[in-house]
């Protein structure tokens, strides 16, 4: 068996995985500033468990030469080797994987994205993130960076806002759902959360529709020529966002009239693994790991 966590910056969730299905653990509270506390809590799970090794999905880029990791929101382990830590503190071998690659692969393989060679999983929730996959394994590329559409000075204007990232107009300061707030009141003035103006979409009020134009002409772009890149068949979307009824079809819309592929269905789906997509990722790397 494999023991999968899931490390957000609120929760660890863990299961174990033989094969076929995902048995879960519980979850507790992610120590953000207790290293100590942080190592205890992820060994608390491992103790008593007959498991081949340790796959954690995590919030955050590991680089796969260094093992070093970049996990801004668990300042306990950021810039950390976290694996090797791991593993020492474990005596069992340890993969650790960014969380939106481990979605992708889990649509990939279970979910959305089956029977497609290439797939693009997209995160359009408090953030925005990616994943790729090609033939069925993670492509992680130099740093471990490779999916990270979010990222990246692309947007100009009146809507080029600073990014946590240290530039100006990344996708992620648009696209998210703080992105649409962001949005809404540049345009607007008022200050709304993104689930009521998404709400007021739906009902068709202007205010709200015209941001959402806005938003869905900035993100359809850079999204579109990404896939470009990598050429993927499917794309599925998760993320609080993704829920929104009509949201990802409203997108998907954009970005098909962008695309230089043709395609006469739905390029970019609501995900089908639900929340459990980064155990379900995290276990399947780890499987492919050990076998």
């Amino acid at each position: 068996m494999i023991l999968a966590f899931d490390i957000g910056g609120s929760r660890i969730k863990a299961a174990t995985w033989d094969g076929a299905r995902l048995v879960g653990l519980g979850d507790a509270v992610t120590p953000l500033r207790d290293r100590q506390g942080f190592f205890a809590a992820l060994r608390g799970f491992a103790d008593g468990q007959s498991v081949k090794g340790i796959s954690i999905a995590i919030a955050g880029v590991v680089d796969p030469a260094t093992g070093i990791g970049k996990v801004a929101n668990i300042p306990a382990i950021n810039g950390l080797a976290l694996g090797p830590m791991l593993q020492a503190a474990t005596g069992l071998p340890v993969l650790v994987l960014n969380d939106a690659d481990c979605f992708a692969l889990a649509e990939a393989r279970h979910g959305a994205g089956r029977g497609h060679g290439s797939v693009f999983g997209v995160i359009l929730g408090s953030g925005v993130g990616g994943g790729l996959v090609i033939g069925g394994r993670v492509v992680t590329g130099a740093g471990g960076y490779a999916g990270e559409w979010g990222h990246g000075p692309v947007i100009r204007g009146e809507y080029a806002f600073a990014c946590g990232c240290g530039q100006v107009g990344c996708i992620d300061t648009v696209g998210s759902a703080r992105g649409i707030e962001r949005l809404h009141k540049a345009r607007i003035g008022k200050v709304l959360h993104s689930e009521q103006i998404v709400a007021h979409w739906r009902e068709g009020e202007d205010e709200a529709s015209a941001t959402l134009s806005a938003w869905r002409d900035l993100v359809s772009g850079p999204l579109a020529m990404v896939l470009n890149v990598v050429g993927a068949g499917v794309v599925p979307v998760g993320g609080g966002l993704s829920r929104a009824p009509g949201l990802v079809a409203y997108l998907d819309e954009a970005v098909r009239a962008r695309v230089l592929r043709a395609t006469a269905g739905a390029l970019l789906v609501p995900a089908e693994c639900g929340p459990d997509a980064g155990l379900l990722g995290a276990a399947l790397a780890g499987e492919a790991q050990w076998g």
